[in-house]
């Protein structure tokens, strides 16, 4: 990559890294099971049956959360290549394109489309992890970048 590439990172915005959500899955069990063993001593133990329900349904979403709390997409236009990386629950994706023979199609306003790049017949969407401004302003931004390395 030369000195005047022009890079975009468009990511989710996630409060919790995948190690954090496992910290907190490990701290809710301890406390769950904690008051569920403390009913089953006196011997109601539907708490517990519940308490692992529970825990299963929490485990199932945090794992989902943290498969896809890294999940990015890079743009990069350098000389003579576009090249667009996906990362999405730890698959990752390149895509070259000709940025000569690229369009680049904005979101569509209040309609919650995605960025799409079209060259020679092959289409990518992009965006689908940031706000509509900022699909907006990336393909502004890109657009603007293209036209100006072209010139």
């Amino acid at each position: 990559m030369s000195l005047l590439a022009r890079r975009w990172t468009l990511k989710r915005n996630c409060s919790l890294t995948p190690r954090q959500s496992a910290a907190v899955y490990a701290l809710l069990c301890a406390a769950s099971f904690g008051i569920a063993l403390v009913f089953l001593v006196q011997g109601i133990w539907m708490v517990l049956a519940f308490a692992l329900v529970e825990m299963t349904a929490v485990g199932m979403a945090l794992l989902y959360y943290a498969r896809h709390a890294l999940d990015v997409e890079t743009i990069v236009l350098d000389e003579g290549c576009l090249l667009v990386e996906r990362w999405d629950a730890g698959r990752r994706e390149e895509i070259r394109l000709d940025p000569y023979w690229t369009r680049i199609l904005p979101p569509a306003p209040r309609e919650r489309k995605l960025i799409e790049l079209e060259s020679h017949g092959r289409r990518v969407q992009l965006g689908a992890y940031v706000s509509e401004a900022m699909r907006t302003q990336v393909a502004r931004e890109l657009k603007q970048a293209i036209r100006s390395g072209l010139l």
